[in-house]
């Protein structure tokens, strides 16, 4: 640690010397109040982005922050249950500010948006932006980060039993949405069916989704949109805090805690953080119990850094393990039960699972080890009024599948991969109204297998794209856009196999011309249009190219295709937001046409059966045009100061061109989903409890008739509804809040399955006569977060 801080140090006392004279070193004061009341706020965060520090104001409602430079820059004020306040400001000749704090209504939240030319308000960004608080991922009951966010409006998950789930932006998933943390894309294997996020959820402060094209920021794969998780902002200067939270649930017997400390010396910033969870099997009314469903993770993280005048350098780690059960579903013919693997006198033979198996937190054969390894340097320096962003990170992702019950030590797949990203870009000052940036990113990559079984060759990846963008504000508009060319050459290894070729070696460059071009006309101060278009674009990924072999996860043998074309898209979207203390309303509608669209069909017979390849069915990728159009609608009423009713409706149709019924819809199309959520603020500004609430939620799945139906793939999917009750509050304790929060999820115990669930399809239940395993049942989640210091 002292070797980092010495490192850190020098770089700092260079660029200190180098960038800003001292004389240029300022402090911001002021003070906060509540607009009722007028009397003062006490803990209200004031965060500046641009250097990644903040501070809290005091029982008089004043606060300090010192070690400024002298910049415009953006400043964000916020206090659990009152509208946060993001404004910019010139430090050159402002250094006293005061703020007036609203309780929270029905006015559309702003936030900052941060993009390649710098931090932006929400109302100046044309395309469609998705925003989840802390608060907000506190209060919700998940069993990790993409089902923590998969019912916000135009947003799905593909899931395969409770552990692991894919986000769906407009329904569109795997490789053609880039999920960001802490600052860098996650490369994590992300292509296959069963490979969910390798990211700590408890690790993640609030969380960002960009729906639409946005491989100007990111270059390949972000063409359906951007999942940004954040971190949590550092402790005021001179602050230490330490928080443990812990979290039960009674379906799946879910136990989770997590311990973090973080401290801000005034000249050093640090944060560590450990997070463990396991859970048995999930249930439900029709499969009791479903085998295998259980899973194990364990996370650390932290990260040490400096925040001076200058701008910060902070250099962060991740370490995540998931062990997770491979759920096939093989149940008796007869009877129905669940059946598992395991060894009888040196064979393989299944027997029926019991009631310890289900209940046990130890996992059973087939079953995955995820380990994801990654640290980011995180640079920002100011030059001027200008700034220079240099970030490097490095990732190391191992998964290894074990399906042997005569072995369950030994793996047969196990990749392995190395990623190296880079990005360099510089924010110029600003000029005539004109904010610009311009810059280089990319990544390399090399993959490797180690285990005894192949799915894909080992490769070699590297790609880079070169971007130009650009802002400014006229009159009532508010216009940016930006161009993009990207690079991408992939190179597979050869492999044989007794003496016969698995894989053939290859060597493949794709190139992508991407931008957008969007504005929001400010019809009033409340209300506005926006119109955005925008061009993705995206390489075919190794298992799409390539793969030959079982897929143990999937109970597939899949085949790539090498005459595959990269992806690209051209959307379309219009928008309309209208915001008042009592009623708010937004409408997002977009039309989306992709060229070259990739898919996995099952390969059939002439008479309409499953060709099998060593026993599975068989998959092959192939592609076509495609359009998808939908959109997504939120009113938000508030009929008396402490209802909150919220109404979402979010919608998509995605159709291939040129193809017959049965083959005309997009595989995993979500369903059209409307949500109802009504509120009731029962204490906001009480001496001992704050915040408190209970909350009422119903969402209704409509029935999925759209779906790919050559050779099976996918069948029709009957509607439901579910009934979900919550509540929570802050108790003030020894001056400190402890939170706790109560979540029913399902209340009416229905039996269902989503559209999106890959365990609809596993096998029948010969007993009952349904097809596949149901998603969870009737679920009580407790959650208490404790501060321990500050």
């Amino acid at each position: 640690m002292k070797y980092i801080h010495f490192i850190l140090l020098l770089i700092a006392s260079c660029l200190s010397a180098a960038v800003l004279p001292a004389s240029s070193y300022i402090k911001l004061e002021g003070r906060v109040i509540d607009s009722i009341s007028n009397k003062p706020l006490e803990g209200v965060y004031i965060y500046l982005p641009d250097f990644k520090k903040g501070g809290l104001t005091d029982n008089k409602g004043t606060y300090s922050i010192t070690n400024l430079s002298s910049i415009k820059t953006t400043i964000m004020v916020s206090l659990i249950g009152h509208q946060t306040i993001i404004r910019d400001v010139d430090l050159k000749v402002i250094h006293h500010l005061d703020f007036t704090l609203k309780e929270t209504n029905a006015m559309l939240g702003e936030v900052v948006v941060k993009g390649l030319s710098g931090n932006s308000m929400l109302k100046t960004v044309p395309a469609p932006v998705s925003y989840i608080s802390h608060r907000e991922l506190q209060e919700r009951s998940s069993t990790n980060i993409i089902d923590a966010i998969a019912h916000e409006p135009g947003v799905s998950q593909i899931t395969t039993g409770g552990g692991i789930s894919k986000p769906v932006i407009r329904g569109l998933g795997y490789n053609r949405i880039v999920v960001v943390n802490n600052g860098v894309r996650q490369e994590g294997q992300q292509w296959g069916d069963e490979h969910g996020i390798e990211i700590d959820d408890q690790s993640v402060y609030s969380a960002r989704i960009l729906k639409g094209p946005a491989s100007l920021m990111y270059g390949s794969d972000a063409m359906a949109g951007v999942i940004i998780f954040e971190e949590e902002p550092t402790p005021p200067e001179g602050k230490t805090s330490i928080e443990t939270s812990s979290e039960y649930q009674t379906n799946n017997g879910l136990f989770a805690y997590s311990l973090r400390g973080a401290g801000n010396t005034g000249s050093s910033v640090w944060n560590l953080r450990y997070s463990d969870k396991m859970a048995h099997a999930y249930k439900n009314a029709y499969d009791g119990y479903v085998f295998n469903s259980g899973f194990r993770e364990q996370a650390l993280s932290g990260m040490y850094g400096l925040n001076k005048n200058w701008g910060y350098s902070h250099l962060s780690f991740s370490y995540y393990h998931l062990t997770p059960g491979i759920i096939e579903g093989e149940r008796d013919s007869i009877s129905g039960k669940f059946m598992k693997s395991i060894s009888d006198n040196g064979k393989e033979v299944t027997v029926p699972a019991e009631y310890s198996d289900f209940k046990s937190y130890r996992h059973a054969i087939p079953y995955q080890q995820v380990y994801h390894l990654k640290a980011v340097l995180d640079n920002s320096i100011l030059l001027g009024e200008g700034s220079l962003k240099l970030l490097l990170g490095y990732q190391q992702n191992r998964r290894q599948e074990y399906e042997d019950a005569l072995a369950p030590t030994d793996y047969g797949l196990y990749f392995l991969l190395h990623t190296i990203n880079y990005d360099i870009h510089y924010l110029s000052p600003e000029w005539n109204g004109w904010k610009i940036a311009s810059g280089v990113n990319g990544m390399f990559q090399q993959s490797l297998n180690k285990g005894t079984e192949y799915l894909t060759p080992a490769y070699r990846l590297f790609d880079f794209g070169y971007f130009l963008t650009a802002n400014r504000s006229i009159n009532k508009w508010d216009l940016s856009g930006g161009i993009r060319f990207d690079n991408r050459s992939i190179d597979g290894h050869e492999l044989l196999e007794d003496n016969t070729q698995r894989f053939p070696s290859f060597s493949k460059h794709f190139n992508g011309l991407t931008g957008s071009l969007g504005g929001i006309f400010h019809l009033s101060q409340n209300m506005n249009l926006r119109l955005n278009v925008s061009r993705g674009y995206r390489a075919p990924n190794i298992s799409e190219l390539a793969s030959n072999g079982i897929h143990e996860g999937t109970v597939r043998y899949e085949l790539g295709n090498l005459k595959l074309k990269p992806e690209s898209n051209m959307q379309l979207d219009l928008g309309f937001d209208y915001s008042s203390p009592y009623f708010s309303t937004q409408v997002s509608l977009f039309l989306n046409r992709i060229d070259n669209y990739i898919f996995a069909h099952k390969l059939t017979s002439l008479t309409n059966q499953p060709i099998l390849t060593d026993g599975e069915p068989t998959y092959q990728f192939s592609s076509g045009n495609a359009v998808l159009h939908g959109g997504e609608f939120l009113v938000d009423y508030h009929p008396i100061e402490k209802i909150h009713w919220e109404n979402t409706f979010s919608f998509v149709n995605s159709i291939l061109l040129h193809e017959p019924r049965e083959s005309k819809y997009l595989p995993f199309t979500p369903a059209p989903r409307w949500t109802t959520t009504m509120k009731y603020d029962l204490i906001r500004d009480g001496k001992l409890i704050n915040n408190a609430f209970v909350g009422l939620n119903f969402e209704y799945d409509f029935k999925q008739n759209h779906f790919y139906a050559e050779g099976n793939t996918e069948s029709f999917t009957p509607d439901y509804g579910l009934i979900n009750l919550n509540a929570g509050a802050d108790f003030m304790i020894l001056k400190q809040r402890t939170s706790l929060f109560i979540e029913v999820t399902n209340l009416t115990n229905k039996s269902y399955q989503n559209h999106l669930s890959r365990l609809k399809y596993t096998d029948m239940n010969n007993a009952t006569g349904r097809q596949g395993i149901y998603n969870m049942g009737r679920n009580i989640c407790f959650k208490v977060i404790i501060p321990l210091l500050l």
